[in-house]
């Protein structure tokens, strides 16, 4: 239980409640959201989100029990309003190392197209999706943690200061919502490299992956200098003049942008998904380094609180390696 217990008292303490006798109803309902968010994004199955509140309920009736609560804030049907549904299983989609070969090299191609002015899209753009694609596959990053969540207002998105080339590492806002580090693989730093020479960002507020929406970006200026441009300003020549950064695209824009990239490259799929999710990226790295035998690497890679969560997430490989070892035995 103590994973689970210890993200919820994590929450607590990042949304102002420090002791139990605090809670309501509506700030375990709240929680219950971010679960749900967590199994829409792909990190955690229905099954898993119901188990995890029910650890926490488990834990405030013994509160309760304790004399530390008069009621359970955890056990009402508004608290478990947005839990998702409590499936046992759920379809979960692993990037194979032939649709992240396919998927990157698409990308550089779109790069080569879009310099070559073929496509309908700028350099910088074609650059940041390269990035964007890079990061997911080789670090495994949540999309959380790269892009901006209009719900969380701790999460903008990754920005330049987050990004140290020098010592080759990240820092990215985690699930555990901390900072943490991520250490830069080749082929990460040469994508972040090429995206900064091709950006030139002018601050380091300014985001790896800046939003392509007009109106937001004059609202950025407005919300900054107290001032709208006129109507038809180069919007994006004004923030850099005025060292406005404009916000990061949000997880839906970068789930859109990899839907976009998985049909353009022709990549062929299996299941009910119908492009290439950000999540998947993460349990293939997790899954290639379990499967491999580097379980302890896996949890640092995948920045997992203890290694029973990673043998949890990979317990089918871990079944097949014991059905491969007992064969091996008996032969």
């Amino acid at each position: 239980m103590r994973p689970p217990l210890e993200d919820f008292a994590e929450y607590c303490v990042s949304q102002g409640i420090d002791a139990v006798d605090e809670l309501t109803d509506d700030d375990l309902r709240d929680y219950g959201l971010e679960l749900r968010t967590e199994y829409i994004d792909n990190e955690i199955a229905g099954s898993t989100a119901n188990t995890y509140f029910r650890y926490i309920r488990a834990f405030l009736s013994f509160c309760v029990r304790d004399g530390k609560l008069d009621t359970n804030p955890a056990d009402t049907e508004a608290a478990e309003e947005f839990l998702p549904e409590d499936t046992p299983t759920r379809d979960t989609q692993f990037w194979t190392p032939e649709q992240r070969k396919q998927l990157i090299a698409y990308a550089d191609e779109r790069i080569s197209m879009a310099r070559e002015e073929t496509i309908s899209v700028s350099l910088e753009r074609a650059y940041r999706d390269r990035t964007i694609v890079v990061l997911l596959a080789e670090l495994g990053l949540r999309g959380a943690e790269c892009f901006r969540d209009p719900n969380d207002n701790h999460r903008d998105g990754l920005t330049w200061g987050d990004v140290d080339l020098e010592h080759g590492r990240l820092e990215v806002f985690g699930k555990s919502r901390k900072y943490e580090t991520v250490g830069l693989t080749e082929a990460a730093h040469g994508a972040l490299a090429r995206l900064e020479r091709i950006q030139e960002p002018p601050i380091s507020e300014w985001p790896l992956f800046p939003t392509g929406h007009t109106a937001s970006k004059y609202q950025a200026v407005e919300d900054a200098t107290g001032d709208r441009p006129a109507t038809g300003t180069d919007i994006d020549a004004v923030c850099r003049e005025k060292q406005v950064a404009p916000p990061s695209i949000t997880k839906e824009a970068g789930r859109q942008i990899l839907k976009q990239l998985t049909h353009e490259a022709g990549i062929e799929l299996e299941g009910d998904a119908d492009y290439l999710q950000p999540h998947g990226a993460r349990r293939a790295l997790g899954a290639e380094l379990y499967k491999k035998g580097h379980s302890e690497l896996a949890q640092s890679a995948l920045r997992h609180s203890s290694i029973e969560t990673t043998h949890e997430a990979y317990s089918d490989i871990k079944a097949e390696d014991v059905a491969e070892s007992i064969d091996e035995v008996r032969e």
